[in-house]
């Protein structure tokens, strides 16, 4: 709680501000009872106008006091809460930019939107509320009690047996309520799961006919939802009931024993109204109380959620190395005897790998679906470390370099192609924000994207879809691979990423990128991709079973063999 709460400090001016004015509203409100009984006894009683009119005024003046204070109240109250809301999304951003990817297997990505939208609104919402009303209410009932005994001690008696028991059966409803809305976060985090996968997976859904069952998948998880929720809200609200009841009794109870005493001559009028009118306020208080206990249960719950998510340190230390500038045009890639398995698990889905690329080299990386291959590439850019060897750039070792030094150098281009709502230009500004049309213009060149590019109506500043949705596989694996050229990178990675291309538009492809000064490792099914590169790598379960260039292991490898004969060797023969 400690890391969300730090960031309320640089807003303490306001919230003073907000909270002296709450306080101005809340001394009007506490003085009218006071007033009240003095027009009663003085006024009403005596049949004096003239007191009547003055205490009067008195109230009118500080009612008008009181409502410029609740208008200013509501200003800076509003403006703190706003830019802690603020605050907190944006260190949630940037604690999530910066987890490793064995962090983002701990939390889904439902469960971050969840905790960076919603669980943020409740803590926005909350503080709002504490500096507008939240607060008062706790204060009215004890400066109401203060002075409901400083009328007749007698007729407020009551209010000492009634509050503290009533206190303390709020407390347990508060403890009660936080677990019950941190269950029905989580909840809320199973209803966006399957929203999320819904509308990334629509075109899958639809060409599947799987509408109804999403629908059905959809239905139980929100109607768990829903249950969660009634039965936390129904905990909670049982509090009104309770209160209200107590409280209407102390009331009945002031009338009754105050009757008595006004006959008696024990107490007069306006002191009976006083203390009816603050065991009224004191009701009004404790009967916003369940809403406030609903609040602050949901917001105990939110700030968990959110403390849990900044205080998760990444399992991937940042280094503090940097490759020398001088060594830009290098590029070797060594492993060392490297063995690695995902965090969590006790199977090594690498083992013992060793092998070098040189600068400018391109090696090839084959091997069936599940041997390691995107495991391999995922450890270059420091994605995941290894558990066992060393893994090393130009002679450095990567663990020791910095993160975004490290990849700056790399350009990647993953499995699935990825991008972004935007223009084609903003897209490609991500391998490099300063790019000029020139160097867009050879990337998108080489890449073979170019023609495509120059036949829209708005060319590079044509908007792309989420994910890159009006476009074609092959198109995006293209677009993927300028923005990851467009960098002049020093070491290329190609994780399967010309797999959409025909093996035209591939040969062009690499034959472009062979001038780029860059070490390039390509995982490929493709023979004919794999054959044109300086080695190649064959892996099978983790391990590499065989490396060399193609001639090599078309004579050594039987497995090779086996994939090239499946491949290319019948279409040789005919």
């Amino acid at each position: 709680m400690m890391k969300v709460l730090s960031l309320l400090k640089q807003y303490r001016f306001p919230m003073i501000i907000a909270i002296l004015l709450m306080l101005v509203e809340l001394g009007v409100e506490l003085w009218q009872p006071l007033l009240m009984a003095q027009i009663i006894d003085d006024g009403i009683v005596q049949n004096d106008l003239q007191t009547v009119l003055e205490i009067g005024g008195l109230m009118l003046g500080l009612s008008l006091l009181a409502f410029g204070a609740g208008i200013a109240n509501s200003f800076f109250a509003a403006y703190a809460s706003q830019n802690f809301g603020f605050d907190i999304r944006k260190s949630l951003f940037e604690k999530v930019q910066a987890f490793s990817f064995s962090n983002f297997n701990h939390y889904p990505t439902s469960s971050l939107i969840t905790r960076m939208t919603n669980d943020v609104n409740q803590l926005q919402m909350t503080l709002f509320m504490c500096l507008r009303i939240a607060l008062r209410a706790p204060l009215l009932v004890i400066g109401g009690i203060v002075l409901a005994l400083t009328v007749n001690i007698k007729l407020a008696l009551g209010f000492i047996l009634v509050i503290p028991p009533l206190l303390f059966f709020l407390i347990w409803i508060m403890k009660k309520s936080t677990k019950l809305f941190k269950i029905v976060q989580g909840k809320l985090d199973r209803v966006n799961m399957v929203m999320r996968e819904n509308l990334t997976g629509i075109r899958l859904i639809r060409a599947f006919s799987r509408g109804e069952h999403e629908s059905k998948r959809f239905k139980q998880s929100n109607q768990d939802l829903r249950e969660r929720t009634v039965f936390a809200l129904r905990v909670t609200e049982t509090a009104i009931p309770v209160l209200l009841f107590f409280m209407n009794l102390t009331v009945l109870a002031v009338l009754w024993f105050g009757n008595i005493d006004i006959q008696n001559g024990n107490v007069t009028v306006g002191e009976v109204v006083a203390v009816v009118n603050y065991t009224a306020r004191i009701t009004q208080a404790f009967s916003m109380f369940s809403w406030i206990i609903m609040v602050f249960s949901r917001a105990m719950a939110s700030t968990d959620r959110i403390e849990e998510v900044l205080v998760t340190e990444s399992d991937l230390p940042d280094g503090n190395n940097k490759l020398e500038t001088a060594d830009l045009a290098g590029g070797k890639i060594e492993f060392k005897h490297v063995s690695f398995r995902y965090p969590g698990t006790k199977t090594d889905v690498l083992r013992d790998i060793n092998f070098c690329a040189n600068p400018g080299e391109t090696v090839a990386l084959l091997g069936a679906t599940g041997s390691g291959k995107s495991s391999l590439f995922q450890l270059i850019p420091r994605l995941y470390d290894s558990t066992k060897g060393k893994i090393e750039i130009d002679g450095v070792d990567v663990s020791t370099l910095e993160f975004d030094h490290l990849r700056k150098q790399i350009g990647y281009v993953p499995q699935e192609a990825l991008l972004f709502t935007g223009t084609i230009k903003e897209n490609l500004a991500w391998g490099k924000e300063d790019a000029t049309y020139d160097e867009m213009m050879k990337a998108t060149k080489d890449a073979q994207i170019l023609e495509t590019i120059e036949t829209l109506p708005q060319k590079y500043e044509t908007m792309l879809g989420q994910k890159g949705v009006n476009l074609s596989g092959g198109q995006k694996q293209r677009l993927s691979i300028a923005r990851a050229l467009i960098k002049m990178p020093r070491i290329l990675l190609l994780d399967d990423s010309t797999s959409a291309l025909d093996l035209k538009t591939e040969a062009k492809l690499l034959e472009a990128i062979k001038p780029y000064k860059c070490t390039t490792l390509i995982i490929t099914q493709k023979i004919s991709t794999a054959k044109e590169a300086d080695s190649i790598l064959l892996l099978e379960d983790g391990e590499i079973i065989a490396a060399g260039n193609h001639d090599d292991l078309l004579k050594e490898s039987k497995l090779y063999q086996d994939i090239y004969q499946s491949q290319l060797g019948l279409a040789e023969s005919s």
